[in-house]
């Protein structure tokens, strides 16, 4: 058996149980797209998570739960012949098809920069009325801010050098700090605002993914917190009583024990 064979024959054998599971268990048989949407992003997040870590065998693991949402959406489009899977596949077969005309046609596109420039180019010809409909409105918002800096990049919308990129990082902070000493709380919120979207541009121009770098900072912090808590148990004192001098005492210790 070819490995290709051996690939359909696993994909056959989900359809064949998602199938099943949507005829005989009364809970796969209640689910509709709306409940399954939170579930979803869940799994997305953990698929993240796995990621993140490098976890090859989670990866497979999460791999596996998204792609059961997606046969199962597929199957609950099925039975009211909205679509089905193969519709499914096919739809995305198309539109990869359509927006590769460098390797399907006879445009030319030698590196990445061109390819995602053709690609957002692509799409307003496809009746897309923005560069930016295609951003999810629920993305979380530093996700957000750096797809839109990306795709606005694709129609060439963008700094000449990083040098620039910082200047407005620094106008921003200039502008938010102004409006911290005059006290007044809309425009310091909508300036701080404009702060994180500047980072984030400069993030993009250093190559760095300001969500996984957050996310990297977080991570750091909740673990140094913890261990700084046990050292405070080990010491017999009790967190909610200490000085914040005490409690420095004890972060500095976290952070000589990690160094060490």
């Amino acid at each position: 058996m070819s490995k290709r064979t051996e690939q359909l024959k696993a994909f056959e054998r989900l359809l064949d149980i998602m199938d099943e599971l949507r005829e005989k268990c009364p809970w796969d048989q209640k689910q509709t797209f709306q409940s399954l949407k939170h579930l979803t992003i869940e799994e997305v997040y953990e698929l993240n998570d796995a990621i993140s870590e490098n976890n090859t065998n989670e990866i497979k693991k999460e791999l596996g739960d998204l792609l059961l949402h997606i046969v199962f959406y597929a199957k609950i489009g099925s039975e009211d012949q909205s679509f089905d899977i193969a519709d499914v596949c096919h739809s995305i077969s198309e539109k990869l098809i359509s927006r590769h005309p460098h390797i399907y046609g006879n445009v030319e596109a030698n590196d990445e920069q061109a390819v995602k420039e053709n690609w957002e180019k692509l799409k307003l010809k496809e009746g897309n009325k923005s560069v930016l409909s295609g951003v999810p409105k629920s993305l979380p918002a530093v996700v957000k801010a750096f797809r839109i800096q990306d795709k606005v990049k694709g129609v060439g919308f963008d700094w000449d050098n990083k040098e620039d990129v910082w200047n407005k990082v620094e106008e921003e902070l200039a502008e938010f700090k102004f409006e911290v000493e005059a006290n007044n709380k809309e425009n310091q919120e909508q300036e701080f605002g404009d702060v994180l979207f500047a980072l984030i541009n400069y993030a993009r121009f250093c190559d760095i993914n300001p969500e996984e770098a957050l996310n990297k900072t977080n991570n750091k912090f909740i673990r140094r917190f913890t261990k700084m808590e046990d050292f405070i148990k080990e010491d017999q004192k009790v967190l909610g009583s200490m000085t914040l001098n005490e409690l420095d005492f004890y972060w500095n210790k976290v952070k000589s024990f990690e160094r060490k």
